[in-house]
């Protein structure tokens, strides 16, 4: 099986990373227009196009990585769809009607078209959602999440106004949200918009709202309360407390540990992670990424098997987010009675 990682950012280059520890030596490429990401992406031995179009004539792929930003997602996903060719696609934030369409175009067809979900390899995640199924904490009532990072800080080789975050369409809270909301709405359901307030508190060079507060209704009467924000410094930040009928669940990325209690126990139960392999210039692991990648590549297997794809997410998933963050964007601005 052969791969094409489309994009050589930071996202690209660890995509290609996480392709070859799943042992896909040779079998891996890299399109990226702009000379000095190819550059960068020499060290990793892999064949490097500055052009598409060879890319695929040349290389025949026979899967995707899109890892260009959001607003190319839909245009080379396409590209896939109408050569049969499988697609894996990055944490998306526009085009929902787009993403709608390629999921009803590919009903017909033999392809795994996999939208990002990075956040469900992560253990934390995975931890409360275990916690969770097996009744630890009882029935959930409420959780309050917070999570963000000084924008200048995700990239901090380039200017702010060169990277897509900057930009209101694609702005770094507003990716954000869809993006925690897939691994929330996994563990407690689907949501539904209640209420939300963005504002841009701080003079960062970008023309876009560096703070979320987003409060959402999920199925049998849980509350949540989610804050993405893209001001915390010098360290990122990453807290959640869930409150249920007979305990609480509690992490900190601080110390990124997980405690839980229930009214059945004296002290807390705590749970510390590891660190995990974090590749220079990365604030994240790459462990959950290449569990990711592999879970995509078994699912490509599966399809080719005649079996159904065992990737976790799936395009109509990823509408139905978007939409969520359109809701509460229309809340924020006093539009919650129109549909988008």
């Amino acid at each position: 099986m052969k791969f094409l990682v489309i994009g050589l950012g930071s996202m690209g280059k660890r995509r290609v990373r996480n392709l070859l520890a799943l042992g896909h030596q040779g079998s891996v490429a890299g399109f990226d227009p702009r000379e000095d990401r190819r550059a960068e992406a020499k060290k990793y031995e892999i064949e490097l196009y500055d052009n598409f179009e060879e890319a695929l004539n040349e290389f025949k792929p026979d899967a995707f990585l899109i890892s260009t930003p959001p607003n190319l997602h839909m245009h080379y996903a396409f590209i896939a769809q109408q050569n049969d060719i499988h697609c894996f696609i990055e944490a998306s934030v526009v085009d929902a009607e787009k993403i709608l369409e390629l999921a009803q175009m590919v009903k017909s067809q033999k392809l795994v078209m996999a939208p990002s979900c990075t956040m469900r390899y992560y253990p934390m995640p995975m931890k409360i959602k275990e916690l969770i199924n097996s009744d630890a904490i009882g029935k959930v009532l409420n959780y309050n999440y917070q999570t963000g990072q000084y924008l200048p800080d995700w990239h901090p080789w380039e200017k702010i106004e060169e990277f897509y975050v900057s930009n209101p369409d694609t702005g770094g809270c507003r990716e954000i949200v869809p993006f925690e909301l897939t691994w929330l709405n996994d563990i407690f359901g689907d949501s539904k918009p209640l209420a939300c307030v963005r504002r841009k508190l701080t003079d960062m060079n970008a023309n876009i709202d560096d703070i979320y507060h987003c409060i959402l209704e999920y199925p049998n009467n849980v509350i949540g309360n989610l804050c993405v924000e893209v001001v915390s410094r010098p360290k990122a930040t990453r807290e959640i407390r869930v409150l249920g009928t007979e305990g609480e669940i509690v992490y900190s990325a601080d110390s990124n540990e997980l405690r839980y209690i229930n009214t059945s126990m004296n002290e807390w139960e705590r749970i510390s992670f590891e660190t995990g392999t974090v590749e220079s210039g990365y604030i994240n692991p790459e462990e959950p990424y290449i569990n990711e990648v592999r879970a995509y590549v078994d699912a490509i297997i599966d399809v080719q098997n005649a079996k159904p794809s065992s990737y976790p997410n799936t395009l109509e998933d990823d509408y139905k987010i978007l939409h969520t963050l359109y809701k509460l964007e229309d809340i924020s601005e006093g539009r919650d009675d129109l549909s988008r």
